[in-house]
């Protein structure tokens, strides 16, 4: 049996999340896993999440206004300490045995910087609404064909990956992960573990589903950063949503 050797650093950022952060803490804190450490961004909430953050004595939290998603968790990775990072968003939850499993493959496989998880979207009540494997990206697929393929909530990467990239960056508001992990593809390749590490809540007022505009702008403007190609499969998917009305993008979104 390997031993607990690698630690995991978990950052949630969160803000006015009371409904559903516990399910967030109490997925890390039952992982049967105990070199870990999960700080919390909190967003100066006003809904009850402090309470529910002092009620946890394992956890290192603070709370003031951020500058956006991107900052909430730049500040938290900042202080992370351990050797895999990755952050959580606060209405998200892992499965279970997934510790266990990111630690066996840092010990085992010793170059290993980024790895990705299989990812099950829910609704609000915890209705599965898809099991998603995760799909054996590479760069180029990123930047010209999709950009849906990146499982953030699945992905755990080194401290020693994210201090070559550095962090994320804080002038995106929607695709600052998709960003992110363009820089860390430039540099290696994800392993891609056929388990599923986590829960995405997939509801009406999510960021993304209240800014699917604007978030199919930034991945436009990344993707174009990065050489993507003009006329590329992802880039005319951007290119009609930014066209077609929102109401219709929410529909074909949802199907």
């Amino acid at each position: 049996m390997i031993k607990d050797n690698i630690k995991i650093s978990i950052v949630t950022p969160t803000l006015n999340q009371a409904r559903y952060i516990t399910d967030t803490i109490e997925s890390v804190l039952n992982q049967n896993y105990k070199n870990f450490e999960h700080i919390v961004i909190d967003g100066n909430s006003n809904d009850g999440t402090l309470d529910i953050l002092k009620s946890y004595k394992h956890i290192r939290w603070i709370s003031e206004p951020d500058k956006g998603a991107a900052n909430a968790i730049n500040k938290g990775l900042k202080l992370t300490s351990g050797d895999v990072v990755t952050w959580l968003n606060s209405d998200d939850y892992y499965d279970s045995g997934v510790f266990e499993k990111v630690n066996e493959l840092f010990s085992l496989k010793s170059e290993l910087d980024f790895i990705c998880g299989n990812l099950t979207y829910i609704d609000e009540n915890k209705n599965i609404l898809l099991e998603d494997k995760t799909h054996n990206y590479d760069l180029d697929y990123l930047i010209n064909y999709s950009a849906d393929v990146v499982r953030q909530p699945s992905t755990f990467f080194t401290k020693r990956l994210l201090k070559k990239t550095g962090f994320l960056d804080e002038d995106l508001k929607f695709a600052f992960d998709y960003e992110l992990f363009i820089r860390m593809l430039k540099i290696t390749d994800p392993y891609f573990v056929d388990k599923n590490f986590a829960f995405y809540r997939d509801y009406e007022n999510t960021l993304t589903r209240k800014n699917l505009r604007k978030q199919s702008l930034e991945i436009f403007k990344i993707s174009r950063k990065y050489c993507g190609k003009l006329f590329s499969k992802l880039n005319k998917q951007n290119i009609k949503k930014l066209i077609l009305p929102e109401s219709f993008i929410i529909k074909t979104e949802k199907n």
